[in-house]
């Protein structure tokens, strides 16, 4: 479909998905800018969950190696929350057309809302970490699985969720939460984008193209969130979650 695509078309999703890459490294969210894209640009709906998730690989790939490097995440320790993660996407993806998405597309909109609200006027939101609600290996066996499943199945708002396990749950700051669910995120984004490859409904060129812009903007935001910290990611996930909101009950 790449050679199908006029200039000013490769253009504005190159542009989109460097933009989502920026957005998505901080605060989640990047489907909010790239499945529109895809959309306008031609691609059914499921060609644009496909494509996208094989685009959205590449930049939380990059702000999980830009976070890991600085040592914000130790990726070794997370490997089994991220496989369970990648586990649960899958088993979302292959259940896609049997579950009724329709109840989860009413019911997002409002969960959304309320994890903007608790971000916004929680207090101590910094990026110091604060009491575990519950213990690691419970946290690790209960929440990776149950977003990435969320994450396959539907897709929009997963790194909200994983954020708001942990600040919640976890007691982690925003920085070290946001950097934790970059990893998550690429897991379950994996997992999905193997379901989606395997039923063929994945533009390669597209999505490759996007990929590689993703990644640079994934670079820029993450390198940000490191010199901000909360001050840079609380108000962009309270945006980015009401802004998804209103997306989906426009749609």
């Amino acid at each position: 479909m790449f050679s199908e695509l006029a200039i000013e078309i490769v253009l504005l999703l190159a542009v989109a998905a460097f933009f989502a890459g920026f957005v998505d490294s901080i605060a989640g969210g990047g489907g909010l800018i790239t499945v529109p894209a895809l959309m306008l640009a031609g691609f059914s709906p499921v060609q644009a969950l496909g494509t996208n998730k094989l685009q959205g690989l590449f930049g939380t790939a990059s702000a999980t190696m830009a976070y890991a490097s600085k040592g914000h995440v130790d990726l070794r320790a997370q490997l089994p929350s991220a496989g369970l993660a990648f586990l649960g996407a899958v088993a979302g993806a292959a259940l896609a057309t049997i579950l009724p998405a329709e109840m989860l597309r009413a019911a997002l909109p409002v969960m959304l809302v309320a994890i903007a609200l608790y971000f916004a006027f929680k207090p101590n939101m910094d990026d110091l970490d604060r009491t575990r609600r519950i213990t690691p290996s419970l946290f690790g066996l209960v929440v990776p699985p149950l977003v990435g499943f969320y994450d396959g199945l539907f897709g929009p708002g997963a790194g909200s969720f994983y954020m708001l396990a942990f600040v919640a749950l976890a007691g982690y700051g925003v920085l070290k939460a946001t950097a934790h669910t970059k990893l998550l995120n690429l897991a379950s984004n994996l997992g999905g984008f193997a379901f989606f490859a395997a039923a063929g409904v994945v533009s390669w060129q597209v999505g490759l193209l996007m990929g590689v812009c993703g990644f640079l903007g994934a670079r820029l935001g993450a390198s940000l969130a490191m010199k901000k910290g909360a001050k840079l990611i609380k108000p962009l996930l309270v945006f980015t979650c009401v802004a998804l909101a209103l997306r989906l009950l426009i749609d």
